[in-house]
């Protein structure tokens, strides 16, 4: 099996949670080593429903393949635990389809109803879309075998702390607002799609079955799982398929092709896995924050330990754990990112400072997009604001090493130009009459020498002039000693030596305004570059937030008019309330912008900046 980061290629399904011994659930580690390899957003389908129903057939056509989760052709379940294939996603770029196939629901072998309960949830949980498999017609029996649905609430929380009074939590509108969409998968189905002599749809057929019966209250046994298929899933679909083929041909169906298919059940097979890919979500925690492939491995253990320490699973609870995990790893990757890159990329010394700028502002532009690509839920931008610390002080100390190599490299080639000048100078050559016009040529040719050299770095100048300032006393000693100068033109030569010294100096200086500038030039770009793509990243969760909401208030809307409709008016002021509330908090000055004024604020460029970052370099 081969996966990489962005290109997952398993050839076979394989478990993600298993059932141990004891009757418990386990997360596989081979699963997670997979899901931690993707770094894309994940569209996650999970099927449910009763054993022997045909649920893994719908996840094989998903997967555009004709074999991979068992199918079986006995009574007796095949698949146990939940069982998970990754492939990229046919529809959507840059995303990867995960599809979970459950271990059927009412196994008669396993007469364990919590277990079902756990696996169900599980599904709920995990996925963005949820298919639910079953036989024959909705009907009050099939319902009755769906009470999983209605046992939710009691299952997953969305908050751990139920004194929290500030937040509605744990209502129907929170678990709409988290919970996936819902597709009801209709097999072997043999009826008309009428109502009262009209034709329906399939869609129509759902909803229709769903309404609640008079008489009875919202909890009772008619109306509980009816009412929390409402309250609980904005989106609902339904397909119908009619028997795909006699019972001899479906004892082999692994080895079938649509050929050997009822025509019908194909058509819908294929309208069924166009719906889902083009309709079924990335999936995402509360507030739109988006979850990649290594994200929903920590879910699913998170998951897991809460149900196998006997606690309840709760959302808010995931999210602190993927806020802690991921933004400490997205932190960590990023840097050893930008060290690796600078590394391979950086050949010390650089001949500018401009030339090394520029390949730090491309790599620490990459850098900040595998932490952007990484974080998650980072409000308050701590894990980025050390980002911007820890990658200032990596291109501090790169800037010192390229600043030292190009100092080491200058001063060898100093002393090979510059040597049989000293040879000359050690025995006394220039002291003569005229030998200080001797002197000037040799140091001349000399440093035209070492200015034709390739390759010295940014410091070379500031090299050249520490040199020549030594050498300022040789040659006033040497221009001393030549008698065949008169005193007035040794006052002139005096006077050149001052200006050239004072020349290469100030070519000195120039050079490091320049570099300084440079640098405070790149500390103000990267701040920009962290506030660039950290403002795209919310604006996309901004826009995933409110398509949440609005989501959930067209789709409570909706059903208070029904509950109306249907006489329950308590139920419908209830839905009232919640819509309210909600539209209170969508409504709030600043709720989708409060994020991006932290950013402001949190990342702001100190009012010293410019100060701070001269007197840093100046001391290199």
């Amino acid at each position: 099996m081969a996966f990489g980061y962005n290109n997952i290629k398993m050839s076979a399904p394989i478990c993600l949670i298993n059932n141990t011994e004891d009757g418990g659930l386990e997360v596989c580690g081979e699963a997670l080593e997979i899901l931690d390899q993707i770094t894309q957003p994940v569209v996650v389908v999970a099927v449910v429903g009763l054993y022997r129903t045909g649920k893994s057939y719908l996840m094989n056509r998903l997967a555009g393949k004709q074999t991979g989760f068992a199918l079986g052709n006995t009574i007796e379940s095949k698949t146990k635990g939940i069982w998970m294939w990754c492939v990229p996603h046919p529809q959507k770029k840059d995303h990867t389809l995960v599809l979970l196939d459950t271990e059927g629901l009412g196994d008669v072998d396993k007469g364990d109803e919590k277990h079902d309960v756990w696996i169900f949830c599980m599904a709920v949980l995990l996925s963005s879309t949820l298919v639910y498999n079953s036989l024959g017609t909705i009907d009050n029996t099939a319902l009755e075998k769906l009470h999983y649905v209605a046992k939710l609430t009691e299952n997953i929380k969305v908050n751990s702390n139920p004194k929290n009074d500030k937040a509605k939590y744990n209502t129907s509108t929170e678990f709409m607002r988290v919970f996936p969409s819902f597709v009801w998968a209709v097999r072997d189905f043999i009826l008309k799609l009428e109502l009262n002599g009209k034709p329906i749809t399939a869609d129509e057929y759902l909803e229709n079955a769903l309404k609640l019966k008079p008489g009875d209250s919202t909890n009772d046994v008619r109306n509980k799982t009816r009412s929390s298929l409402r309250d609980f899933f904005a989106v609902r679909k339904c397909f119908v398929f009619e028997r795909p083929a006699n019972s001899k041909k479906m004892m082999n169906m692994e080895s079938l092709t649509d050929a050997d298919l009822e025509e019908d059940f194909v058509t819908e097979a294929n309208t069924f896995c166009s719906y889902i890919y083009h309709n079924s979500n990335p999936k995402t925690m509360r507030g739109g924050l988006e979850v990649t492939g290594r994200m929903l491995a920590t879910l699913a253990q998170t998951y897991v330990e809460a149900i196998s320490s006997g606690q309840v699973p709760s959302l808010d609870n995931a999210v602190e754990s993927l806020t802690q995990i991921h933004n400490s790893r997205a932190l960590t990757e990023a840097v050893d990112f930008y060290r690796s890159e600078m590394i391979k990329k950086v050949k010390f010394p650089t001949e500018t400072q401009q030339e090394f700028s520029d390949l730090h502002s491309a790599v620490e532009k990459e850098a900040i997009s595998v932490f952007i690509r990484g974080s998650f839920n980072d409000l308050e931008q701590t894990y980025q604001k050390e980002l911007k610390t820890q990658l200032e002080h990596e291109y501090g100390e790169l800037v010192k090493q390229n600043i030292e190599e190009s100092r080491k490299l200058s001063r060898s080639v100093i002393s090979q130009v510059f040597g049989p000048l000293e040879e000359e100078l050690s025995q006394g050559t220039f002291l003569c009459p005229g030998g200080y016009s001797d002197f000037c040529r040799a140091l001349e040719r000399a440093i035209q020498q070492y200015k034709r050299e390739k390759g010295l770095g940014l410091m070379s100048k500031e090299v050249l002039a520490a040199y020549l300032k030594e050498k300022n006393e040789v040659g006033s000693s040497i221009l001393s000693a030549d008698r065949s100068l008169s005193e007035a033109e040794q006052k002139i030569q005096e006077e050149k030596l001052k200006r050239d010294a004072l020349e290469q100096q100030n070519k000195y200086l120039e050079e490091q305004r320049t570099i300084q500038e440079q640098l405070i030039k790149d500390q103000q770009k990267s701040h920009e570059e962290h506030i660039q793509q950290l403002k795209i990243k919310m604006e996309e969760e901004n826009e995933r937030s409110r398509e949440e909401i609005q989501r959930t208030l067209d789709a409570q809307h909706k059903e208070q008019l029904r509950s109306m409709e249907e006489g329950f008016r308590e139920k419908g002021l209830a839905m009232q309330r919640q819509m309210d509330e909600l539209k209170e908090e969508q409504n709030k000055k600043g709720f989708f912008e409060k994020i991006g004024g932290a950013v402001l604020s949190v990342l702001d460029v100190p009012e010293k900046l410019v100060t701070s970052v001269v007197d840093y370099f100046m001391d290199l």
